[in-house]
């Protein structure tokens, strides 16, 4: 991909894990560390082949290294419980003060990415408010951080040093998710916090001191809000961008990658009030399990958004990561289709804006 590709497609991390994939992350099946090693390089391998023969300019390893998305943080940091909830999900709690345990873990998943890829890649990192909302407990954390700010600013120091190692290992793009500032598009959201405003402000400079002074590397931020919905049942987040856009024209990034497929998201018209220098990755496909969207579909949606956007600024890519949690059950080769599609779309685009 060239710097002057117009509608680059990409993937917003996550992919599908197959029943083998859970059992490895898993340890379903008692085996050693090096056969371990040698049957998640391979299942990688696939993941990376599926992409690239869907033709998408960035790839990801769809996180398949990773029990969980953010969960990760424990194999960066000692000071944490690790469990699985009633469904057999994994849950990370802190109960201890942070200490550094492997820096570089997911380093290592790009170094080995760049093995298997010639393309521009992506990697991603939880951001720290996102911790603190899901990590941090009242009664279990309280002896180690009884305030959970203090706990967040902890993460910051981590996830930096991880994200120097990641850039340094030769990510392109380093994204960091971030759902946990995107929730205060929804009222009903913001009227759980005593100042909502205030929460949303210590997101963003929690985040900005994560990426403070970092070069070499385009930085992005991933805005989620519905994700869990897709594949489990739980509570979805409306409401338009609104509320939250003088945040996001805060964040000391290049990108941000932004829902759009569902009319929750509200009018793309709020690109005009966004940073003329943000490149926005669309969310222009669905990845709602058993909804595939045309290849018109698509190219419909990133019209609408090229009414408010130079086309230059827009990457194309599915609304979320397609992976929403490590149990999930979605289908790989439905997601295979789905990126066909994105890929077609972006094809006709580039034939119509050049």
């Amino acid at each position: 991909m060239s710097a002057s590709t117009l509608f680059p497609t990409s993937v917003v991390g996550s992919l599908p894990r197959p029943a083998f994939v859970l059992d490895l992350i898993n340890g379903r099946q008692p085996i050693d560390a090096a056969r371990y090693e040698q049957e998640m390089q391979a299942a990688v391998r696939y993941a990376v082949a599926m992409q690239e023969h869907a033709g998408l300019d960035v790839i990801t390893d769809g996180e398949w290294w990773r029990r969980s998305y953010i969960g990760v943080i424990a194999e960066l940091a000692h000071g944490f419980e690790l469990g699985l909830t009633p469904d057999g999900r994994p849950y990370t709690t802190v109960v201890d003060r942070l200490s550094p345990k492997t820096p570089g873990f997911i380093a290592q998943e790009v170094t080995f990415l760049k093995t298997l890829t010639n393309r521009v890649i992506k990697s991603t990192l939880p951001s720290p408010a996102l911790l603190g909302e899901r990590m941090w407990d009242p009664v279990k954390s309280a002896k180690a951080y009884p305030d959970r700010r203090d706990f967040i600013r902890e993460c910051v120091p981590v996830l930096r040093r991880e994200l120097e190692l990641v850039r340094d290992a030769g990510a392109h793009i380093v994204q960091i998710d971030d759902p946990h500032l995107c929730l205060f598009v929804d009222p009903a959201v913001r009227a759980t916090y005593s100042d909502a405003e205030d929460a949303a402000t210590f997101a963003v400079e929690m985040l900005n001191e994560l990426t403070r002074g970092i070069t070499g590397v385009k930085l992005a931020v991933h805005l989620c809000r519905r994700a869990g919905g897709r594949a489990r049942g739980e509570v979805s987040h409306g409401g338009g961008y609104g509320p939250i856009i003088h945040h996001l024209n805060s964040l000391n990034v290049h990108h941000l990658t932004m829902e759009f497929t569902s009319p929750q998201a509200g009018d793309m018209d709020v690109f005009k009030e966004l940073r003329p220098d943000l490149e926005i990755g669309l969310g222009c496909v669905d990845v709602t399990p058993g909804r595939i969207d045309s290849a018109e579909t698509i190219v419909e949606r990133v019209r609408k958004a090229a009414q408010f956007l130079d086309p230059r600024r827009i990457t194309l890519n599915p609304d979320c990561g397609f992976a929403p949690g490590s149990g999930a059950v979605v289908s790989l080769d439905e997601t295979y289709h789905k990126l066909q599609n994105e890929v077609e779309a972006a094809q006709r685009l580039r034939d119509e804006f050049r």
